[in-house]
């Protein structure tokens, strides 16, 4: 009997502590056979970033293989000592190369079984084993990551209060997990021992808040304190800074706003009219309020109340293409003790815009930051492994741009978002006041607004100049969802198949639930009919964990350090008249000291790129087999190069570079 040689090549991973002195066994699974276990690390162990090759030796043909298997025995019978294995890669003795996409950890609690690459949708399955292999893995993963209600009224989360419960594939790596408390360390450590973070006073002097993290300034942080009090840099911010997500085009003033003319024809060109600029296309309106709900329910911070605004800020695009601040009121309903604050108010002005960047802190941070990209990804992420078995084209697009955003949204939950933790102690929002902001922030998201090109079009933003986020956002959108397109186009090559397709049915039902709570105002989706819906559908979802995110993350120490232009809290009530304020009200107003450098803390951390960060298109692991997929992976990477070439020629003539959308900046996944 002839003997055939299934050439076999085992890769561990290159992750801390991946090898393993465990004795390791292998075995291939076929359509007509299987065979018998060989042992992987007979005589040595497996080393990390090591690949093995073996020669697996049977008498009969497996026929088509299907999935490789491994069992462990713990090291000398008393240590489990878990292995990392990336890949194995299969030879068959008709020379066809099989890949099995492993990407976990071994350990000698379970059997582990891997499936051969090739992506397949349900329908298309037609072995028993296949199907069986599909059916395990959806219900091992819906065991291991279980839904949690967060809070009523707010996108549920996984069951897990603390990363060490997940499985060890989802939590960061050893080399990120130390550089997260090292960055901590090296922002806290030395305010820490100034006494500044305990610190209740006041600041008595914009100096003095400018000697503190000293050596952590960058050339953006230098730019806002230089620029803040101004009000161009005011302005441009709406359009390119933190969070360039609520100014839009004004055609009609809101009822509860009581702007006349002759309030701001000062501002406005000779001969025209606050009527003939909105008609023109030429007056924006910066709208809070959603942040209503909350005004009067402010924390206490070190014994003293703080205080909020839901305020609504007037801007006017200048013939030179500036964007320019004409009027602000402070709260919601008007009246006497309600004034519209102009340009000409001097100290007062300044104090209005203080109190906007605060509205900026909490409608930034909380709902386009927090609810919209972290909570969103957990959820895209818990409903794609619940849903989409890893054989699934989906699961395979989508689940690299996840990694890392469970253990860090646990973490955010722990030290931001509990009792005690950052938004409790450190803000004029509270946690009370955040959880009750959020709810209402979820109540009027909308499918519209989490896509660029609807959202830019509906708030009238195509043709306002230096608009930098628009214009590489867009470009950016157009490249994932060409991607997209052509890889979804690859595997359903017609609409029934997008029907006929149970599980991607089950995923989308599963976030419509589970993020958006069944609302039917929100848009999204309860299923699909078509593929155009569904590239569009993976498009915002990857445009959301990837740029978005990076769009409003990645600038927070640039804009937010220099605590003036982003104040975590207030401390005293918005004025109630005109002509009373001196820079000393100022100075009162602002957040005390310790507050101030909890919260520079928080914006440092939360802005640094680790090592161990992939860039959009670069994925760490081959998940996709077929060729047509690898073309368009290659074409993807390529495009995102050239993009990112051309910002940073755009960026050369800038006084304020805006980097936050260079692909090489911005993360795969919400990973920090």
């Amino acid at each position: 009997m002839n003997t055939l040689i299934y050439n076999v090549q085992v890769t561990t991973g290159d992750r801390f502590c991946a090898g393993t002195f465990n004795s390791v066994s292998i075995r291939l699974i076929g359509t007509d056979g299987v065979t018998e276990q060989m042992k992987i690390n007979l005589n040595e162990g497996l080393s990390r970033d090591s690949v093995r090759d073996l020669k697996l030796a049977v008498h009969s043909r497996l026929g088509s293989l299907e999935l490789v298997e491994f069992e462990a025995e713990r090291f000398l019978g008393i240590v489990d000592d878990e292995w990392f294995c990336s890949r194995v890669v299969v030879t068959t003795p008709e020379a066809d190369v099989l890949l099995f996409p492993c990407y976990c950890w071994v350990s000698s609690q379970e059997t582990r079984v891997f499936r051969e690459a090739s992506a397949k949708l349900i329908f298309q399955e037609t072995r028993s084993k296949s199907l069986e292999d599909r059916e395990m893995q959806l219900k091992k993963c819906q065991e291991e990551f279980r839904w949690r209600v967060y809070a009523p009224g707010l996108p549920q989360i996984v069951s897990a209060n603390n990363a060490l419960v997940l499985p060890p594939e989802v939590r960061f790596s050893f080399t990120k997990e130390t550089e997260f408390h090292l960055t901590i360390a090296a922002a806290f450590v030395p305010v820490k021992l100034n006494a500044m973070a305990d610190n209740r006073s006041s600041w008595e002097s914009l100096h003095d808040l400018d000697q503190i993290f000293v050596t952590k300034k960058t050339k953006a942080y230098e730019f806002v304190r230089q620029h803040w009090q101004e009000d161009e840099f005011f302005g441009y911010q709406f359009l390119n800074g933190l969070n360039p997500m609520m100014i839009e085009k004004c055609l009609e003033l809101p009822n509860n706003f009581l702007v006349t003319e002759d309030m701001v024809k000062s501002y406005l060109p000779d001969g025209s009219s606050l009527r003939k600029e909105m008609e023109n296309g030429n007056i924006f309106l910066c709208d809070y309020k959603d942040l209503n709900c909350v005004v009067g329910k402010e924390n206490v911070i070190h014994d003293r109340l703080q205080y909020l605004a839901a305020p609504l800020c007037l801007l006017y695009k200048t013939s030179d293409k500036k964007l320019l601040p004409i009027a602000i009121q402070l709260k919601q309903e008007p009246g006497e003790e309600n004034p519209i604050f102009l340009p000409s108010d001097n100290q007062d002005w300044l104090l209005a815009k203080i109190f906007v960047r605060n509205a900026e802190f909490n409608m930034h941070e909380l709902n386009f930051h927090l609810l919209r990209t972290h909570l969103l990804a957990e959820v895209f992420f818990m409903a794609t492994v619940r849903q989409l078995p890893s054989a699934h084209p989906l699961f395979k697009l989508l689940v690299l741009h996840f990694r890392y955003t469970l253990q860090i949204n646990i973490m955010a939950r722990d030290q931001l978002m509990s009792e005690e933790a950052f938004f409790s102690e450190h803000t004029g929002i509270g946690l009370i006041g955040s959880r009750m902001f959020l709810r209402k922030a979820l109540a009027t998201l909308t499918y519209s607004s989490l896509c660029l090109p609807e959202n830019i079009k509906v708030r009238g933003l195509e043709e306002i100049p230096n608009f930098y986020y628009r214009d590489d956002g867009l470009k950016l959108w157009k490249i994932i969802h060409e991607y997209v397109e052509g890889v979804l186009g690859h595997y359903y090559t017609s609409d029934d198949y997008i029907q006929r397709d149970t599980e991607l049915q089950l995923w989308i039902k599963d976030i419509y639930k589970k993020a958006f709570l069944e609302r039917q105002s929100s848009e999204i989706p309860q299923s699909f009919t078509s593929l155009e819906e569904l590239i569009k559908f993976a498009t915002m979802i990857i445009f959301t964990v990837s740029v978005q995110h990076a769009a409003v993350n990645n600038g927070q120490f640039d804009f937010g350090a220099w605590m003036p232009n982003f104040p975590s809290s207030l401390k005293c009530p918005p004025p109630t008249c005109k002509g009373k304020a001196k820079e000393i009200d100022v100075l009162e107003t602002l957040p005390d000291i310790g507050t101030t450098v909890h919260t520079m803390t928080a914006l440092y951390l939360l802005s640094q790129k680790s090592s161990d960060h992939y860039s959009l298109g670069n994925y760490p692991e081959q998940l996709f087999v077929e060729q047509k997929p690898l073309e368009l992976t290659d074409d993807f990477r390529r495009k995102l190069e050239v993009l990112s070439y051309d910002i940073k020629a755009r960026n050369v003539g800038l006084p304020l570079p805006y980097t936050y959308l260079d692909p090489e900046n911005i993360e795969n996944s919400v990973a920090i």
